[in-house]
């Protein structure tokens, strides 16, 4: 039986993973201890899982991109990811990025279906964006995903994230006025209320 294919994906997705972790390292300065029991725009999720979902997806990321394959069993979460989110949030962000631009694999295998590196970082980009966001939201802070980022991630993730079947993990997407700009299309796109309003708990 012959391997499919990797998936096809223009050369220019792969340029949104740099600014993305860019603005999500600066959602994470906001960051406090205190404001880990925040909500946050992921429903159910407080800013503390949050991180630690965050930071479990780029580690799997970065070991895609310099290992050539992604484990579909989590590794063990260790005692800095549970006792300072934050902080390995920021360090794996940095790794990721590291990791994209040094030589690395250009065929990613995730449980045998082979998936090109650019197509990965598209996808890495758009969830490092939308959770910089999340982290933004919920440190009360509300940055914008910048106008030029936010729209390129706009233009790759009905690809990413169809309509159909993304539940549980987005929402349906939310209405959003004509004039809204691209950073709360975005997260409307995913299901996320431009003007979410947290409070702490």
């Amino acid at each position: 039986m012959t391997q499919a294919p990797p998936i096809a994906w223009p050369a220019e997705g792969a340029w949104l993973l740099e600014p993305s972790i860019s603005y999500a390292l600066g959602a994470a300065r906001a960051v406090a201890p205190e404001l880990l029991s925040r909500p946050t725009p992921c429903h159910g999720w407080d800013l503390r899982m949050l991180l630690r979902h965050a930071s479990e997806s780029l580690a799997a990321i970065g070991e895609g991109i310099q290992a050539g394959c992604v484990g579909l069993v989590p590794a063990a979460e260790d005692g800095d990811l549970a006792a300072e989110p934050a902080r390995v949030f920021r360090d794996r962000a940095c790794r990721l990025l590291d990791a994209w631009t040094s030589p690395g694999h250009q065929v990613i295998d995730i449980a045998g279906c082979p998936m090109a590196a650019s197509v990965m970082a598209a996808a890495a980009a758009l969830e490092i964006a939308v959770h910089g966001w999340d982290v933004s939201q919920a440190c009360g802070q509300r940055q914008p995903i910048p106008p030029s980022l936010a729209a390129g991630l706009l233009a790759v993730a009905p690809a990413l994230v169809p309509l159909a079947g993304r539940d549980p993990l987005f929402a349906a997407p939310v209405t959003v006025a004509a004039t809204a700009g691209p950073s709360d299309r975005l997260a409307a796109f995913l299901g996320r209320s431009p003007r979410f309003e947290g409070s702490s708990t």
